[in-house]
C-alpha cells in the first residue's frame, strides 16, 4: 500500500516538473507515448482500488470493534479509519485537480 502510494506520488511530481520544463521552453513533444496514457489510467485505477481497500479494511474494523472483537483494538480500528481519511481526501483533491486543468483545456482557444 505505502509503495504504491510512493509511486504515485513520485509520478505526479515528475509530471509536474515536467509540466513545468515545457511551459518554461515552449517546445512542442516531438512524439506522443501512447502507452503513458495506459500507464496513467492503470495508476489512477490502483489509487483508487488502494483508497476502496483502506475504506473496507476500515469498516471491517470499527465492525469488529463494535461487537466486541478483541483481536481487534481500538486503535487499530481508529488508525485504519485515518488512513481511509486521508486517502480519501487525497484522492478528492487529485480529482478536483484533475477537473480544473479540464477546464482550463476546455477555455484555450483553438
Amino acid at each position: 500500500m505505502k509503495i504504491q502510494n510512493s509511486a504515485l506520488f513520485q509520478e505526479m511530481q515528475s509530471m509536474a516538473l515536467e509540466a513545468g520544463r515545457s511551459n518554461q521552453v515552449n517546445k512542442l513533444p516531438t512524439q506522443a507515448q501512447p502507452t503513458s496514457s495506459a500507464q496513467f489510467g492503470d495508476l489512477l485505477s490502483d489509487a483508487l482500488n488502494t483508497v476502496n481497500g483502506l475504506q473496507a479494511d476500515a469498516k471491517q474494523k470499527v465492525v469488529a470493534v463494535e461487537m466486541g472483537d478483541r483481536n481487534v483494538s481500538l486503535a487499530d480500528a481508529m488508525i485504519a479509519s485515518q488512513k481511509s481519511s486521508v486517502a480519501f481526501e487525497a484522492t478528492v483533491q487529485v480529482r478536483n485537480k484533475l477537473v480544473e486543468a479540464y477546464k482550463e483545456i476546455m477555455n484555450m482557444p483553438v
